[in-house]
């Protein structure tokens, strides 16, 4: 009896024992939290934007009432713009006393206005080409201080530019300036400027305001006044001449630089 009480304690110890080694194992398979906080990884670092690039303003035109009556051309030349029609050769000069604009830039602003399709080799009828100094041409274009501007073209306003024989004749001072009251930028001035003189070179006469609220035909003299017209720089509307009645207005020539 004694040694059946033995056998039954020694058993349940047994399990009591083996209870113990499988509890332990199951809680060794749990993971176990960790009582460290759980830092963040800090943020990636930001680039800061670079701030925003602008170009510097172009250098101020400088000139004097009267140059010196000498030319500084511009190098080299370029390609034929225009499809057809009749090539026209054109040199680029700038009188010597203009400041804040080489030969080279000015030619550049030149020639990218013919050259582009809304002006004169935008339908057909005329090529345009820049060539250098010592080349075969057919017209010069002078940027000229409004004194040699009185000394090449008739009259002796200081005023307008003109087109006088095989001379196309830009003003500085409407180069630099504009005009009061053209209600667009100097850049379409200044596009103006080179279609309508080149336009006389070309053989086109003066023309008028075709309406009210319309655009101005190159032709019209815009410097001047725009008679309800409204500032128009090309030549070409929509690939085709666009033009006013031919004539021209009685309207005084403006005092001041």
């Amino acid at each position: 009896m004694r040694g059946r009480r033995i056998v039954a304690v020694a058993v349940a110890c047994g399990a009591v024992l083996a209870g113990l080694v499988a509890a332990r194992a199951g809680l060794a398979d749990r993971p176990v939290p960790s009582a460290a906080p759980v830092t963040p990884p800090p943020p990636s670092p930001t680039t800061a934007p670079p701030p925003p690039t602008t170009s510097p303003p172009p250098p101020r035109i400088t000139y004097p009432a009267r140059g010196a009556g000498t030319w500084l051309f511009a190098a080299g030349g370029g390609p034929v713009a225009g499809r057809s029609g009749q090539l026209m050769r054109y040199r680029v000069a700038v009188e010597r006393g203009i400041g804040g604009i080489e030969p080279d830039a000015f030619a550049a602003e030149v020639t990218r206005t013919l050259a582009d399709p809304r002006s004169w080799t935008g339908d057909g009828r005329w090529r345009l080409q820049r060539v250098g100094y010592g080349s075969p041409y057919d017209l010069t274009v002078y940027l000229t201080t409004p004194g040699t501007r009185d000394d090449l073209c008739p009259g002796d306003d200081g005023y307008t530019s003109c087109r006088n024989g095989e001379r196309v004749v830009l003003n500085v001072a409407r180069w630099a300036h504009g005009v009061p009251r053209y209600g667009a930028p100097l850049e379409q001035y200044r596009q103006y400027l080179v279609n309508h003189e080149v336009g006389h070179r070309l053989g086109r006469g003066h023309e008028k305001c075709p309406g009210p609220g319309r655009p101005a035909p190159v032709m019209q003299q815009q410097t001047l006044g725009l008679h309800g017209c409204v500032a128009y720089g090309w030549p070409l509307r929509d690939g085709r001449q666009y033009r006013g009645p031919a004539g021209s207005y009685d309207d005084p020539v403006p005092e001041g630089p």
